[in-house]
């Protein structure tokens, strides 16, 4: 059975109890190791990422989901596989890791959203996003 290091933990730190239990049940399913490279984000680190044309939402005028809501909680991480010892971004494991996550959400009652199946998106300077969709990203469903 794999086990969340130490980072992965911080950076599930401020997240739902509801995607810290399907994160858990996922580890517990997944054949692939897999970890959590982001998680809460404040304003600014949002607005960073969307200057940097990782996201669309800027984090003032347009929240994204890792940004804090009413509870104080982010709904949404951002995940790596975790293969022979080296991060992973091959999408060969990362649907194992996506389909960890989805099968625990089902078993848990928890509605879940993979970035697996966004809409690709421009660039707020006009280019087109690099991998067309927001693989490694799962967020709670309203």
């Amino acid at each position: 059975m794999f086990k969340f290091s130490k980072n992965s933990e911080n950076n599930r730190s401020g997240v739902s109890d509801n995607l810290i239990k399907v994160g858990d049940l996922a580890l517990s399913i997944s054949p692939i190791d897999f970890g959590y490279s982001s998680g809460l984000r404040t304003d600014e680190e949002q607005h960073v990422m969307f200057l940097d044309g990782h996201s669309m939402l800027d984090g003032y005028n347009k929240k994204s989901k890792h940004q804090a809501d009413e509870t104080g909680n982010a709904k949404a991480l951002d995940f790596y596989a975790f293969v022979n010892g080296k991060v992973s971004y091959k999408t060969e494991h990362l649907n194992v890791v996506v389909a960890a996550h989805l099968q625990a959400a089902s078993l848990l009652g928890v509605k879940l959203k993979s970035g697996m199946f966004f809409k690709p998106f421009k660039r707020h300077n006009g280019n087109d996003f690099k991998s067309g969709w927001d693989y490694p990203h799962i967020e709670e469903a309203e």
